[in-house]
């Protein structure tokens, strides 16, 4: 089939699923340009004469259904030997595959939905047609969010053949019991299929199961439906009435037709929504829950099997009357008390990849402007309000939030209110210079803004762990305080103390007092110094311009003693003047103290150390006299 040209206008191009009755394929309608599903019927049943005109006229029936829950039929028609129908492509899953992935559902995705598949049957039940083959395969959830029965025309047509009495089309697991019994269906055998549908969303699981059809067909016409709450604790009575109700052995006691179950649902719902208190985790199914033969194709099922189960099927009077009573006898006081809680405790709807249609994620619209965040809000069905709020991360005049939060999920016509951001909100810093590093962060934080960088360097004139100076991110000074934002940073320069006096002591002394304050020590130049002994520190020197800050490597200048002068040339010269120039050249005399008695008689004769010997500053010079 792949390839191949149907009447001229429908190229098919790869299979879509295979079930009992046909095979459904994509095709391009090559007039219109557009794809298209394609269903052929299996071979057998297209020879069945019968079978091909109530397949025609079902298809017009169908075709005739304009409703945006029902997948729409374009074309009928017959090709050689095939006959086939052409409807809507619809991608994405059925809700068998999201049973499959995501196991029972919540009471608020079952009701969401069961409304838009009662609204699609609603319409066709009021056009007079039948589905039969109501089933979660039948049920398509698509990527844009829609949700459409489909099957309408190939189930209806096949059910021809139960007029006479010839077999049965369904799923076994689906089957009503008038079905199962008399073969004979009407609107409300399509009820009976969505309330044990419904029972599956709800549980996980089909309350009927057996390793052969008849059994399988047995339970449908002689058990009861348990309730779906006897498995799931969480599902609310509303439901559990509503999937009775629905699976009542006797039609008669069934919603005639999809709009009266559809208005009881509304009513649950009411309810309902409020109990659930929002959005609850979909459970996963485990292997072990799986749906063995109760997911299968629709089958033609032999007539035997519906003949030996009506003549083994018991009277139901006893089982239809107590279902229904206790259907009926919920009191009042049980429906006003859920009601009461349904509207205090509110609800949302749910949220599945893009959603089944009901809601629709919350996108992030943080810098748009508003009208391009209203703009895109419309385009998912959502309404819009504006509000106003504080940011510190979105221009003035954007949008900076919107309530509900972006990744939310919103019903489609709610009301989203865009934040648009005022800028940071204004607030006033105290002064900072002068407290301890404790009180300015204590201050910073409890005016509303952000503590930032916490700088440190020496200073003699600040103590440890004060506050220098504050600045803002841009290095402006804002030390005294004054007008700022909300969330706006401080950056703050603390005092460690004066750098540790070094002088005079030792190298390892050094060292370590500078290193106990984390400072790094490297060797430095080496100097004449008059006052500190050799081999010690004269003082510690920074290696570049500005403050000292803990980490910086400074230059240990060492001491090589007092500075070598020359022994000035005094020898011929009266003691005065050679006491005068020795003196002022830093040297202490040695000499014989009657010379001080007539210095300008006694001349010089011999100095030791001898003129023009460099010796330390300070050193001791012995004069001779002449004649002494």
């Amino acid at each position: 089939m792949i390839g191949r040209l149907i009447d001229g206008r429908y190229q098919v191009r790869s299979r879509i699923a295979r079930g009992g009755m046909a095979t459904v394929y994509l095709a391009t309608d090559l007039r219109l340009e557009r794809r298209v599903a394609i269903k052929v019927m299996h071979g057998h049943l297209a020879d069945d004469s019968t079978f091909k005109s109530r397949f025609v006229q079902e298809a017009r029936s169908a075709a005739r259904l304009a409703h945006p829950n029902v997948v729409n039929v374009f074309d009928q028609g017959q090709d050689s030997d095939m006959a086939y129908l052409v409807m809507e492509y619809l991608p994405g899953i059925t809700l068998r595959d999201l049973l499959k992935d995501y196991g029972k559902l919540t009471p608020e995705q079952t009701i969401d939905i069961m409304e838009a598949v009662l609204s699609g049957l609603a319409a066709a039940h009021k056009a007079g047609i039948v589905h039969r083959d109501l089933k979660p395969e039948n049920v398509l959830l698509a990527d844009d969010g829609r949700i459409k029965i489909g099957d309408f025309g190939l189930a209806r047509a096949a059910s021809a053949n139960t007029a006479t009495g010839q077999a049965l089309l369904g799923t076994i697991a689906y089957l009503s019991p008038e079905l199962v019994t008399r073969g004979v269906a009407d609107a409300r055998s399509d009820i009976y299929a969505l309330g044990i549908m419904m029972y599956e969303m709800l549980t996980g699981e089909q309350p009927f199961k057996g390793e052969q059809p008849m059994q399988i067909a047995y339970q449908h016409a002689n058990d009861a439906v348990p309730t779906p709450s006897s498995k799931n604790p969480a599902v609310p009575p509303e439901l559990d009435d509503l999937v009775l109700w629905a699976t009542a052995k006797n039609p008669d006691q069934r919603p005639r037709d999809a709009k009266e179950m559809l208005e009881r649902l509304m009513e649950a719902e009411k309810a309902i929504r409020g109990e659930s208190g929002g959005l609850q985790p979909t459970m996963v199914l485990p292997p072990a829950f799986g749906l063995g033969a109760d997911n299968g194709d629709t089958q033609i099922i032999n007539p035997a099997i519906r003949q030996q189960v009506a003549a083994s099927t018991p009277d139901s009077a006893a089982v239809l009357t107590t279902a229904a009573k206790r259907r009926r006898g919920k009191g009042w006081w049980l429906f006003a008390l859920v009601i009461v809680l349904a509207g205090l405790a509110g609800g949302t709807g749910w949220y599945f990849g893009a959603g089944p249609g009901s809601t629709v994620p919350i996108p992030n619209l943080a810098g748009k402007t508003p009208a391009a965040a209203a703009t895109a809000l419309k385009e998912l069905g959502l309404e819009s309000t504006q509000g106003t709020e504080y940011s510190t991360t979105v221009g003035k005049g954007l949008v900076s939030s919107t309530d509900p939060k972006s990744g939310a999920s919103a019903h489609r016509g709610s009301v989203v209110t865009l934040k648009v951001s005022q800028g940071p909100k204004p607030i006033t810093l105290p002064p900072l210079a002068g407290k301890t590093v404790d009180q300015a962060k204590a201050a910073i934080t409890g005016a509303g803004a952000v503590v930032g960088t916490i700088a440190q360097q020496f200073d003699p004139k600040v103590p440890a762990n004060v506050v220098i100076s504050a600045s803002k991110p841009d290095g402006n000074n804002i030390s005294a305080g004054g007008a700022y934002f909300e969330g706006a940073t401080v950056n703050l320069l603390a005092s460690v103390g004066a750098v540790p006096d070094v002088a005079g002591m030792s190298v390892d002394d050094a060292t370590s007092a500078l290193k106990n304050v984390h400072l790094l020590v490297t060797g430095g130049p080496q100097s004449y110094s008059d006052t500190v002994e050799k081999g010690d520190v004269i003082t510690a020197q920074t290696q570049k311009d500005g403050p000292v800050k803990p980490g910086d490597t400074l230059a240990l200048e060492t001491s090589k003693g007092p500075e070598p002068v020359p022994v000035p040339d005094v020898v011929g010269k009266t003691w005065d003047v050679a006491k005068k120039t020795l003196k002022d050249a830093g040297f202490d005399l040695k000499y014989s103290a009657i010379a001080d008695v007539a210095p300008a008689a006694f001349v010089v004769s011999k100095i030791s150390p001898g003129a023009n010997t460099e010796v330390a500053k300070g050193s001791t010079v012995t004069i001779n006299f002449a004649g002494f």
